[in-house]
């Protein structure tokens, strides 16, 4: 398994960082208003939010933003990836990438890089087998069939 990066598009750092700014903005504002801590759904979207800014700090952090991978036929963050499901043969495709809340066309799938599935994918060329470990402990196969960098996806079908 290779190290994997955040791989942003364009469009969908730019909707990342609104959000966080309009988070921390919210949160500034609670903060001099001043709650009285009394209210468990107002606390509970709080830590939500609190939740929330974490995770788009994180992302942010270091992205490899707009980075167009090379066509190489190796799966990796920014790639259209298709696999094949072995156990029952259904075939699947997805941008392999964080995700961009609108950044992306609404019929492309998302599969994050912290997935199991996203975690096994990185390295793996076109017509790779490969055996993933699921949460519950059981394991699947899959099939990389087809691994095309993001922008390019459409031109190649």
């Amino acid at each position: 398994m290779t190290d994997t990066h955040v791989w942003l598009a364009e469009g969908a750092y730019q909707n990342l960082r609104t959000e966080l700014r309009e988070l921390l903005a919210r949160r500034d504002d609670e903060g001099s208003a001043g709650p009285d801590g009394t209210d468990h759904q107002l606390l509970a979207e709080q830590r939500g939010r609190e939740q929330r800014i974490r995770r788009l700090q994180e992302l942010l952090r270091d992205p490899v933003v707009g980075h167009r991978p090379p066509d190489d036929g190796v799966a990796e963050p920014g790639m259209v990836l298709t696999v094949r499901y072995e156990q029952d043969g259904e075939v699947e495709t997805f941008l392999l990438a964080h995700s961009g809340d609108g950044a992306y066309p609404a019929d492309l799938m998302l599969c994050s890089p912290d997935s199991p599935l996203g975690r096994a994918l990185p390295g793996t060329r076109q017509g790779e087998r490969l055996h993933y470990r699921l949460p519950d402990g059981g394991a699947l196969a899959v099939t990389l069939l087809r691994a095309v960098p993001y922008g390019e996806h459409r031109a190649a079908s």
